[in-house]
């Protein structure tokens, strides 16, 4: 199958140089680093799963309540919440503030 890729200069000309070092055509070198870069991955990884943070998991002896059990949508509505107070605080910030008018004699 034929397509057109934008490739980074760089990368194009390490590419062509492999093929003429190895004796290769050039599309069988793509094909390679193409496969390669995709085992790297393994299958269905994405760039973000990559770079993904993994933490700790933390087993406690006893469950928590229901009502203080941080689920996933209790932490985003935190964090929601967490950020509308701050948009408003610096909108708050943003504001003009309104001065009483001097008075003239």
């Amino acid at each position: 199958m034929k397509t057109t890729l934008d490739i980074p200069e760089d990368l194009l000309r390490a590419m062509k140089m492999r093929a003429v070092q190895e004796g290769r055509k050039f599309k069988d070198v793509a094909e390679d680093v193409f496969r390669c870069g995709l085992a790297q991955l393994g299958p269905f990884a994405s760039r973000a799963a990559r770079h993904q943070v993994k933490l700790p998991l933390i087993q406690c002896q006893h469950p928590a309540p229901p009502a203080t059990e941080l689920t996933p949508d209790k932490v985003a509505d935190i964090l929601l919440k967490q950020e509308l107070e701050s948009l408003h605080e610096d909108f708050r910030w943003s504001l003009p503030t309104r001065h009483s008018p001097s008075s003239r004699g």
